[in-house]
């Protein structure tokens, strides 16, 4: 069962599964999930210290007043705080993405490693807004669905400080891309490789929700990365 910790504005719930003295990781869910969809690579990370938050206005975590990525993005770094974690590797798929990097811009010494996973960057230029209506959305229950209209909206936000911070990110970064069905432009994912100072690009037909559509082989790219101590 997940517990319950206050931070800031929003109690903030987590399971905690693996070996409470290997090194932390924390997996970070998409929009409209919760931490439950980690299980199965969470099972292959038994040796770590696993960290699974359920992020505000899903799952077990309180509704909020409000919901922005820095928002996110500081209930992260106040749930590490609250368990003592200095330095963590990161996980996150899609949202959980864009909250991991903003953490490892902003600071980038608690992160040592960090996975994206279909996490769409901020646009250049604006665009037009999304063809797809939301109303898929409705299938997940566990999440407060007021944040999605203004919450697409930041994310499809044109964000020049973003790019021009992925340089400060110090972690080892894997970006994992679905392939073909995926919506995640593969030219912009390639230009952040050129940003990140130690990042690089792995594919996975999948379409968006990789490590539930393919989990073995999320699993055998992701579980050698984090073990890893090479450096590119």
């Amino acid at each position: 069962m997940p517990v319950t910790v206050r931070v800031g504005e929003v109690d903030i719930a987590y399971r905690e599964t693996g070996n409470p003295d290997g090194r932390p990781v924390v997996l970070l869910h998409a929009m409209a999930g919760d931490g439950g969809t980690w299980r199965r690579l969470a099972a292959a990370l038994a040796g770590r210290r696993v960290i699974i938050p359920d992020l505000r206005g899903h799952g077990r975590s309180s509704r909020a007043a409000g919901y922005s990525l820095p928002g996110f993005r500081d209930d992260i770094v106040g749930l590490l705080d609250e368990l003592g974690l200095g330095q963590v590797d990161l996980v996150g798929h899609s949202l959980g993405g864009r909250v991991a990097c903003l953490i490892a811009q902003h600071t980038p010494g608690r992160v040592r490693r960090l996975v994206l996973e279909e996490t769409p960057p901020p646009p250049h230029e604006p665009g037009p807004p999304p063809k797809r209506s939301l109303a898929g959305l409705a299938f997940w229950p566990t999440f407060d669905r007021k944040m999605a209209g203004p919450l697409i909206a930041e994310c499809r936000t044109p964000d020049p400080q973003w790019w021009s911070r992925l340089a400060a990110i110090t972690a080892q970064t894997l970006l994992v891309h679905g392939g073909p069905a995926s919506p995640v432009r593969l030219d912009h994912l390639h230009e952040m490789i050129r940003r990140l100072p130690h990042g690089r690009l792995v594919a996975i037909a999948a379409g968006h929700r990789v490590h539930s559509k393919r989990p073995a082989e999320f699993r055998d790219v992701v579980t050698p990365f984090l073990q890893s101590r090479d450096t590119w």
